[in-house]
């Protein structure tokens, strides 16, 4: 059955190159040699799972993995769950990364796009995700496509799809399109055109006119250090900051050309540590006075900081969600603004948004859900250096434009003699000191997760960090386990694009005397606590 299996996707295929790769795999598992039939039932364990996140996956021959095959015939479920919603022959835009194969990727979704009659665009070349989240609201296009794996190991690719609103998909979509490439024919029965058209330059043009109107503040001296970790943001993020006013702008010039192989990090994730060394150190070189990490499609933004004593760091996700939403709040013209975060996120910008008078929505994780939190979205922002400053035109986060307006605020405190820091401080005085934490269980076997959470569903703990606490299921609605007590939040929960099981902390306090005590109290409490859980979802034995 195996054998039959591959020969057929083999037959299948449109790709001389995935064939012979696959080829290989058979003849050795047919020879005997060893591994050769685990590696082959690997690839044919397929197909690689549609989700909201769409596709990601290693670049390699077979159903599961990123092949031009899997692209076509996912390309074509798409087409068909379109056409059956009443879209047929609208625009659909599609754009890439510069991993491997995405250039491959791109031009053969666009080409069945085309040959299903649809308007099909292409973006000119390699730019950011949020681009192409821009382009589907500002082309009126029905669907928008980008060929990315993000901040995903070097190996992997994927395919990310935003609906007619500019927003990744939500159920039931996936399932509904999960559905239409069951049903699709082998990819070397999917017709394809060359009759697409590939977008002009008046596209990113209009984006960067977007960011450049951002800032709210005068303050423009402003040093930046910057890198795009061997991705496709560093020369929009130039041009950006240009349009904004911030020219003062050094790269990190080992990272600002597009590499697939990401050779400088081990891990192309801006939370990842190590990873934005040479950015610190070149901030600290030039006497930046703010330093900006994107990931490799730009949609995330990282934000580094020097400390009171000269040494720079990294903001946490939550410290920059808690800068910002502050900033936009307190410098907002809507009668009735909203901002939102995820259920995994800090909840210090609730306290923001009551005392500044504004609603606050808490969502489930990941921007398809932030972005439809509810009507006057002014900001969202996820842990996970996810940040939507302008819901407008991008629907989606956007490291660019969070860029932009974090480059604004800096600028502005810096006119007035203060510093992010500071405000930092301002923030837990008014609202509690706020601490979180994250790590992960990475498994390779997938069954470990549901071991895990089964685990703790039956004996859901009593106590932690001294404090007791209760344990919310949060199934259906998501597969997670929310754990408080008095000062204490956890979150546990499998991730939903990598092999792991996730956990997120979160310890409070309210300032009585002293804000460094109390952060050392409360950083003690933490820690505390990161290590019962630790133990909590290590893997069974």
């Amino acid at each position: 059955m195996l054998r039959e299996s591959a020969f057929r996707w083999i037959a299948d295929d449109v790709d001389a190159g995935s064939r012979k790769e696959l080829q290989a795999i058979l003849a050795d598992a047919m020879g005997g040699r060893p591994g050769a039939v685990a590696e082959l039932v690997d690839r044919m364990n397929g197909p690689l799972e549609f989700g909201t996140a769409g596709l990601r996956g290693p670049v390699r021959a077979g159903p599961n993995g990123m092949n031009t095959a899997v692209v076509v015939r996912t390309t074509a479920g798409v087409a068909e769950w379109l056409g059956r919603h009443g879209k047929a022959g609208g625009v659909v835009v599609v754009g890439r990364d510069a991993r491997h194969g995405s250039e491959d990727f791109a031009h053969a979704a666009t080409e069945v796009l085309a040959a299903a009659g649809f308007d099909a665009r292409l973006l000119p070349g390699p730019l950011p995700t949020p681009v192409l989240a821009f382009a589907v609201k500002h082309l009126g296009a029905v669907a928008g496509i980008q060929v990315t794996a993000s901040h995903n190991p070097p190996a992997d690719n994927g395919y990310k799809l935003y609906d007619d609103s500019g927003r990744q998909i939500v159920p039931p979509s996936d399932g509904e399109i999960e559905s239409a490439i069951a049903a699709a024919p082998g990819a070397v029965s999917v017709p394809r055109s060359k009759g697409f058209r590939v977008v002009g330059d008046e596209l990113l043009d209009a984006y960067l006119a977007r960011a450049g109107q951002l800032p709210r503040g005068s303050g423009r001296e402003l040093r930046v250090a910057a890198t795009a970790l061997h991705g496709v943001g560093a020369e929009v993020l130039v041009a950006a900051l240009g349009r904004a006013g911030f020219t003062d702008v050094h790269l990190v010039p080992e990272q600002s050309t597009p590499d697939p192989d990401f050779p400088t990090v081990s891990f192309p994730n801006p939370e990842e540590p190590g990873a934005t060394d040479l950015l610190l150190a070149l901030a600290s070189r030039v006497q930046a006075d703010i330093a900006i990490a994107l990931d490799p499609d730009a949609d995330r933004c990282a934000v580094g900081v020097p400390g009171r004593d000269g040494t720079w760091r990294m903001f946490r996700g939550d410290e920059t969600g808690a800068l910002l939403g502050e900033y936009l709040l307190s410098t907002t013209d809507s009668v009735d603004p909203l901002v939102a975060t995820t259920i995994v996120s800090s909840s210090m910008l609730g306290s923001i948004a009551a005392a500044r008078g504004a609603r606050y929505a808490e969502t489930l994780t990941g921007f398809k859900w932030l972005t439809r939190a509810g009507d006057g979205l002014l900001f969202a922002y996820e842990e996970a250096l996810g940040l939507c400053v302008d819901p407008e035109s991008v629907r989606d986060k956007d490291g660019i434009s969070a860029a932009v307006v974090v480059c604004d605020f800096v600028a502005t405190l810096k006119e007035a003699g203060r510093s992010a820091l500071e405000v930092l401080d301002e923030l837990s005085l008014r609202h509690g000191v706020h601490l979180t934490d994250q790590f992960s269980l990475r498994v390779t076997d997938l069954s470990v997760r549901a071991k895990v959470m089964s685990a703790l569903r039956a004996a859901p703990p009593r106590r932690l960090a001294g404090v007791e606490v209760s344990t919310e299921d949060l199934l259906p609605e998501t597969d997670a386990l929310r754990i408080t007590g008095e000062g204490v939040r956890v979150v546990i929960r499998p991730s939903g694009t990598e092999p792991k099981l996730k956990s997120y902390l979160q310890v409070t306090a309210t300032v009585a005397d002293s804000l460094e005590r109390t952060r050392a109290s409360a950083s003690e409490r933490l820690s505390s606590l990161r290590a019962e859980i630790e133990e909590l979802t290590s893997a069974p034995a």
